[in-house]
């Protein structure tokens, strides 16, 4: 339950936003909700986030994205790999595609990388298996609803900070 809460706070962007420098330099800093209620409910969005990030939550099914298109499946290096904002479509070629991939779930970014960027960059020139199609419309589908629990937990975020704070080790 503490590791789903902690989880939760750094996922809120409010946190995120107002201790970037902190957590680029240091152990992050993690406030203890004085509230029972805000603390349980924080540790419930942060389960749900660790479940989706494993893919493993059944919020994934059905997948939000779905493959598209005819072709061998091959990922192209390069230009050949492009997002298509106005169609949301993601184009491992030149005529298959991944869509509906909203803009903010394609623009999502851990790390200082665009998540459903780099996962099909790392597979270019390969062709993609049933599975990884399967595992890619999973991430796009967990990415969308990362994005709407974060709104959620930067709901609550304030009242955490209300409490303690707690330093957390490596």
């Amino acid at each position: 339950m503490i590791f789903n809460y902690v989880y939760a706070v750094l996922y809120a962007p409010t946190y995120r936003a107002k201790y970037a420098e902190f957590l680029r330099l240091d152990f992050p800093r993690i406030p203890l909700a004085a509230d029972r209620d805000v603390f349980d409910a924080l540790a419930a969005l942060g389960g749900r986030l660790v479940s989706l990030h494993l893919l493993r939550s059944p919020e994934l099914d059905p997948p939000l994205a779905r493959f598209e298109g005819a072709g061998d499946g091959r990922v192209a290096k390069g230009k050949g790999l492009r997002y298509e904002a106005a169609a949301q479509r993601v184009y491992i070629n030149a005529t298959q595609y991944f869509a509906p991939v909203p803009p903010d779930v394609w623009a999502y970014q851990i790390g200082g990388y665009q998540v459903c960027h780099k996962w099909l960059k790392d597979r270019a020139e390969r062709q993609l298996s049933l599975e990884e199609v399967r595992t890619y419309c999973r991430i796009v589908t967990a990415l969308a609803h990362t994005i709407a629990i974060q709104g959620e937990i930067d709901a609550l975020y304030a009242r955490a900070e209300e409490g303690g704070w707690l330093a957390v080790r490596a």
